[in-house]
């Protein structure tokens, strides 16, 4: 099988495509699966290029884990005698090892049934920008209706999924995004919207029960002004984690407990829920650009310019979900 690697930290162009094997089960509970789609998330451009505490973790000067991508949708392929939830042919959704390639192992506790109405492309595309806004807005948030939230960063991955959650939730919600993104932001649910490069919602006098910043580029301290006396304000990048966790200290050293850092895990159960959103039409993936499983690089360094409008997408069978760009 076609699978995308990287034996060294750097820029895209160390990820190529490769011919190997496809990967075994190894436990009870795998499932292989034939990939259609995959998404590029951050964490790919972290992992490939060697960010400092990827590298404590994967290898200081050269990684251990070589393979590209987690989310993906496609087909069942096989699966491990312990499996009791899928069968070969079962279109699945959710995260994987290795999925820019033909085929991924997965576990069942990572996968679920796609939504009937998305595309293997929309499906690949949601995983992990959707559980991590769920989990933010129904967990963290404890969202409520009639509550003011604004979403940061509202036209990427996290972001566009964020809008649409805290509307499904009842919230009146303001998305921060650039000028060229404000109309299909207002389109997916957006009460108001703020270009910030014209204004600073800091500045504006407003308050918030919810500042969701999706993209790490704003801090709790620079924002807090702008949160009612019960808001809250959550961050997910961890392009500066160690940033962060000051920030969280020092707020609980004043005694300003509003600020939460939050990651997110893939599991079945909220998949489920995101695909049931999916089928209700209270939610959809936006798909900025499909590149072929041969463009993988050039898919990395689109993510990697920090100016995606929704998510970018691997296609790795032409045959379902779109038409890639060459």
């Amino acid at each position: 099988m076609k699978a995308a690697f990287y034996d060294r930290y750097g820029p895209p162009e160390v990820v190529t495509i490769r011919e190997v094997g496809k990967p075994p089960l190894l436990d009870d509970d795998h499932i292989l699966v034939r990939v259609h789609s995959a998404a590029v998330n951050p964490y790919d451009i972290f992992f490939r290029s060697g960010y400092l505490p990827v590298r404590l973790a994967n290898g200081i000067l050269k990684p251990r884990q070589t393979f590209s991508g987690g989310d993906m949708a496609g087909t069942v392929e096989a699966v491990g005698p312990g499996v009791d939830q899928f069968k070969p042919g079962d279109r699945v959704f959710g995260g994987g090892r290795g999925a820019h390639a033909e085929f991924a192992r997965s576990q069942q506790k990572f996968l679920a049934r796609m939504p009937e109405n998305a595309s293997f492309h929309e499906a690949a595309a949601l995983p992990t920008v959707a559980l991590t806004a769920l989990e933010a807005l129904r967990d963290t948030a404890q969202a409520q209706e009639g509550q003011t939230a604004l979403i940061y960063g509202a036209s990427g991955g996290i972001g566009h999924i964020a809008v649409q959650l805290a509307r499904h939730y009842g919230m009146h919600v303001t998305a921060v995004c650039s000028t060229g993104n404000l109309e299909w932001v207002r389109e997916l649910g957006a009460h108001e919207v703020i270009d910030y490069t014209q204004e600073d919602f800091t500045h504006n006098g407003k308050k918030y029960d919810l500042i969701y910043d999706t993209v790490g580029k704003r801090t709790f301290f620079n924002t807090r002004n702008s949160l009612t006396e019960n808001g809250m304000y959550i961050t997910e990048h961890i392009l500066y984690p160690k940033y962060h966790a000051l920030q969280m200290l020092l707020g609980i050293l004043t005694g300003d407990r509003r600020m939460k850092i939050h990651l997110t895990q893939t599991n079945r159960p909220d998949l489920e829920t995101i695909a049931g959103l999916v089928d209700a039409g209270a939610l959809r993936a936006v798909i900025d650009r499909v590149y072929p499983l041969a463009q993988v690089a050039a898919a990395h360094r689109h993510v990697e310019s920090g100016h995606t409008k929704g998510k970018v997408v691997v296609e790795v069978r032409p045959d379902q979900g779109g038409t890639a760009v060459e």
